[in-house]
């Protein structure tokens, strides 16, 4: 995929995000998606829901590079999505960058393989970005 500003859609402003925390970016008819900022700036964005209980991971601990969810003490990495040993699981990663200090997710990680949302309309269509 180019780097084309069409191919990535603006969410929120990087301070939206706390260092150390979460912040929600809502999907109408499909999974959240939890925005996560390190104590260092880095972003990464996953599916808001931890894959043993279905636990909201943006109300979860962020410690280094991973996020703690809240409801069973599950430690997921941010930057591959997959839970810590001894636990097992996986959780859907989207790319995010962040471009002039605004949050972006890649367009192509919201749509489904024809382009078009699940409803076919524009992939901002549905999503409640980050205040």
């Amino acid at each position: 995929m180019t780097d084309k500003t069409q191919d990535w859609i603006d969410i929120a402003p990087l301070d939206a995000v706390p260092r150390l925390g979460a912040r929600v970016v809502r999907r109408e008819g499909r999974p959240d998606i939890a925005i996560f900022r390190t104590r260092d700036d880095r972003i990464f964005a996953l599916e808001d829901r931890c894959p043993h209980r279905g636990g909201p991971l943006s109300q979860g601990i962020v410690h280094d590079c991973r996020v703690t969810c809240p409801l069973h003490n599950w430690v997921l990495e941010l930057d591959t999505g997959r839970a810590v040993a001894p636990d097992e699981g996986t959780v859907r990663r989207f790319r995010v960058r962040v471009a002039k200090g605004v949050i972006q997710l890649a367009r192509a990680d919201l749509v489904d393989g024809n382009g078009a949302g699940e409803t076919g309309c524009d992939a901002e269509a549905g999503l409640e970005r980050c205040a």
